[in-house]
């Protein structure tokens, strides 16, 4: 189990700095997420590593409802983020229960930056914040050489490089915690044999 945590620290760790670093672009661009918006929790198409949720299972562990939160998993029969709480019916408002846990996209999203076809910066910002701010979006557009947007993709290889054969596959957000409570089980399970939860 101590593998686990370890492997848990790190990856808290560069969810720390992914959120400083993503945090004080948009911070610095006025890009920020705009308060009570959940339109991306709404996303059926997110998709994270287990490792990602690994800190989110441990948490469970801790508190010992590990078992009943993956019962609660395979209970669940909507499309989005099992921890999402919608406030409207179109599930457009709403907030995270689980946010100080989130996962690395979570803390990426919003204004980031990608590589185009021609390997030149580019910025990506949600539809919401677009509607919102078009003034501060195209600022960002303008400056976008001087300040570039960090980049969600190298977000990604930063926690898979924590464990490249548990961090490179990614799944449904509800899968990938189900996977990683799991395993953290698993592990629970066969301590006392020293068995390794990569290999279970």
């Amino acid at each position: 189990m101590q593998r686990l945590r370890d492997l848990s620290s790190q990856v808290e760790s560069v969810f720390t700095s992914l959120a400083n670093e993503f945090g004080e672009y948009q911070k610095t661009t006025g890009l920020s997420c705009l308060d009570g918006c959940g339109a991306c929790c709404n996303n059926p198409d997110i998709e994270v590593s287990p490792l990602e949720m690994l800190p989110l299972a441990l948490h469970f562990f801790d508190q010992g409802i590990a078992e009943s939160m993956l019962d609660k998993l395979a209970e669940y029969s909507g499309f989005a983020c099992a921890h999402y709480h919608r406030n409207s019916l179109d599930g457009e408002k709403g907030y995270c229960t689980i946010y100080t846990w989130r996962p690395g996209i979570c803390r990426m999203f919003g204004a980031a930056g990608y590589s185009n076809k021609h390997g030149m910066p580019g910025l990506s910002v949600c539809k919401q914040i677009k509607q919102a701010m078009p003034g501060k979006y195209q600022n960002a557009l303008i400056t976008i050489s001087s300040t570039p947007p960090p980049s969600i993709s190298h977000g990604r290889q930063r926690i898979a490089q924590i464990d490249p054969g548990w961090g490179n596959e990614l799944l449904p957000i509800n899968d990938a915690l189900r996977q990683a409570i799991s395993k953290v089980l698993t592990c629970a399970y066969y301590m006392d044999e020293g068995e390794d939860i990569f290999a279970a």
